[in-house]
């Protein structure tokens, strides 16, 4: 007895690989935050090496920028470098990136960062949902979004110094809609990418690792953003 192809259940072979393509890219994704999760839950296990950790700002910031310096290389690389590389690229910033998070567990309880959790990830489903299936072009929400997240940067700089509870949180309510549009926004370009028919291969794979990397920081930053309005401190 043959097994139904793609065509017996109404789907075409370019729906097919569009589908198969984006199921990679949120297999990325979901492995990169497996990666920080584990990591940060493996750190907050060991709290004299967190506090220490957050007691030298000079090494945090050095975590970061390198985290920083990653995103961009990998931004600006990926077709240039082999897949294994974008690979151990992406694994060692979700690893850095679950460093630096472990100090959430110190901060918050371990129940509001899990509910907080489920919480971004239903978000996040539905709004990338949400940009897969419409039909409006998304382009003007994602420019905006980019600019006003360079905006909410350069704020949150100046509130470091300021200290402002009110700048505070109109940077995070701010962040949280920023992320969703952004959200919404890359699901739609990713989309469009493989639409356009121009990538196949190991091309494609660079892709899909790229894709995850921008859906990974739309998921951690909104996470980060919904911890501040709905975590219960320690």
């Amino acid at each position: 007895m043959s097994t139904p192809g793609p065509m017996e259940f109404g789907l075409s072979r370019a729906e097919e690989s569009q589908r198969n393509f984006l199921s990679q890219v949120y297999l990325w994704m979901a492995m990169g935050l497996g990666l920080t999760g584990f990591v940060a839950w493996i750190m907050a296990g060991n709290p004299s090496v967190v506090v220490g950790l957050m007691r030298s700002p000079f090494l945090f910031m050095m975590l970061a920028i390198v985290q920083i310096g990653i995103v961009f290389w990998l931004s600006a690389s990926i077709m240039n470098i082999s897949v294994s590389t974008a690979t151990m690229g992406f694994s060692i910033y979700a690893t850095l990136n679950g460093v630096l998070f472990s100090s959430l567990f110190l901060v918050y309880t371990a129940g509001s960062i899990a509910s907080t959790f489920f919480v971004t990830a239903g978000t996040f489903a539905a709004v990338s949902v949400y940009g897969y299936a419409t039909k409006r072009d998304l382009t003007s929400i994602g420019s905006f979004c980019f600019m006003a997240l360079i905006g909410i940067i350069l704020a949150s700089i100046v509130n470091w110094f300021l200290k402002s509870p009110m700048m505070y949180w109109l940077i995070t309510y701010a962040g949280i809609a920023i992320f969703i549009g952004l959200t919404a926004y890359d699901t739609q370009q990713l989309k469009r990418i493989h639409e356009s028919g121009s990538a196949s291969g190991a091309i494609l794979q660079k892709l899909s690792l790229l894709g995850a990397l921008k859906l990974y920081l739309d998921f951690i930053n909104l996470f980060i953003m919904l911890l501040r309005v709905m975590g219960r401190r320690r």
